[in-house]
């Protein structure tokens, strides 16, 4: 049975390397990781890739006539259907590269929405990657596009006299877009509610967070024995997933999988997907999970940083390195890391795999939460004199009142206190 016969998409990913460009990604890893970006879509099978070198890109057709003219014989020699191109190309470079090789053509974006969109699993999420993808395809509408050149009479609820095709699928796609925010926003409100209620509840949220793939769904399920998909596949995560957990110590947490991060993300999925980023922001430790194991380990590092500032991350937010991966290190490298690893007390060197390391990161998770305080409303009898006199021996009330009943708290501490206190 053949690609076509089998379903299989055949694909060609192409990575325009700009002579004097600002984009400062290496470029083979930035074609093996659109390749494999491109793996992570099922029934989509990458035949070829090459990098392609640009003096500077053609307003009409991105490359040279040349290197156009050679790409299409590559593409019908190798019965190719579809062409991935690592980077952003206009309208009007992708309505002429796909007339001029009569083929499908994807960019980064287009690329990332679509797996976006096969990942997708709760409401927000669906919601959000539909936002995005509309808020994409708005831009896409040019007027060069032949079939929405023609003009369009007039009925009153559709569009009046002489409006362009182009004009009313902008305003169909504008009407759509204000409908999905309208949704999403119940839904955020709904998570903002779920989030409240967990600030009720006196465990801290630890957020895992990291590049794409460095392996933050496969600790999660380690430490949590859950069953989020976790594949050597980016973006193998789409939707935050969250459990409890008791660590060795004792201390429960909620433990909290978030999406993963990629460099020259779309904007428009740093939009749509703030929401589900800001889980982020409401926890009480990050942990940066790193692929250590590959050699852009920095440069994913970097960015990263760049899109938890973005959130609006405070630096000075209590945060955790995970050099995840060590098991893919050989014996050299892997000493190397470890040294490293060690002169840094924010850094652990694990393996989510083999679970190499995951009791030092353990034990710093719960010593930097012994940290954390927590405001809580206590009410006490009279009678319950020994607990109130505890209170203020530990310098814990914020507040406090009577009333018939007896004592009204407001209290500020620890989880290690507030234990304590249950047991007495």
């Amino acid at each position: 049975m053949n690609d076509a016969d089998a379903g299989i998409v055949r694909a060609w990913v192409l990575h325009p390397e700009i002579k004097n460009s600002n984009v400062h990604r290496a470029s083979e890893p930035a074609l093996a990781e659109c390749v494999s970006l491109a793996g992570a879509l099922p029934g989509l099978k990458v035949i070829g890739s090459d990098v392609v070198r640009l003096a500077k890109p053609q307003p009409g057709l991105l490359f040279g006539k040349g290197k156009v003219q050679e790409i299409k014989a590559r593409i019908e020699a190798e019965d190719i259907d579809l062409v991935l191109i690592d980077g952003t190309v206009t309208p009007v470079q992708q309505r002429n590269l796909e007339e001029t090789w009569d083929i499908k053509l994807l960019d980064r974006t287009g690329l990332i929405l679509e797996i976006f969109a096969d990942r997708a699993q709760t409401r927000e999420g669906v919601l959000q990657v539909e936002l995005a993808a509309l808020s994409y395809q708005r831009t896409r509408l040019v007027r060069a596009w032949t079939h929405l050149e023609r003009q369009r009479g007039g009925l009153g609820f559709v569009g009046g006299p002489g409006e362009t095709q182009i004009e009313a699928d902008r305003r169909a796609i504008d009407d759509a877009i204000v409908r999905i925010r309208r949704q999403l926003s119940k839904v955020v409100k709904t998570r903002e509610l779920h989030r409240a209620s967990r600030a009720k509840v006196p465990f801290p949220v630890v957020a895992l967070v990291g590049y794409t793939n460095a392996g933050k769904s496969t600790l999660f399920n380690h430490l949590t024995g859950a069953s989020v998909m976790a594949e050597d596949m980016l973006f193998a995560t789409l939707d935050p997933t969250m459990r409890g957990v008791e660590l060795p110590s004792g201390k429960k947490i909620i433990l909290s999988d978030t999406v993963g991060f990629i460099s020259d993300l779309p904007p428009q999925l740093v939009a749509a997907f703030r929401a589900t980023l800001e889980e982020v922001l409401g926890a009480n430790l990050i942990v940066h999970v790193r692929d250590i194991s590959h050699p852009q380990t920095e440069t994913q590092a970097g960015d990263v940083e760049k899109i938890l500032t973005s959130l609006g991350v405070d630096e000075n937010a209590k945060r955790l390195e995970a050099w995840n991966k060590i098991d893919l290190l050989d014996g050299d490298q892997r000493s190397a890391i470890g040294i490293t690893a060690a002169r840094r007390e924010d850094v652990y060197a694990i393996s989510a795999v083999t679970g190499d390391g995951l009791d030092e990161l353990l034990d710093a998770i719960s010593e930097i939460l012994d940290g954390e305080r927590f405001e809580r409303d206590l009410s006490l009898p009279y009678a319950e004199g020994r607990k109130r006199a505890w209170l203020f021996e530990e310098g814990v009330i914020e507040s406090e009142t009577q009333d018939e009943n007896g004592y009204q708290f407001r209290v500020l501490w620890t989880p290690r206190q507030e234990k304590r206190f249950r047991e007495m």
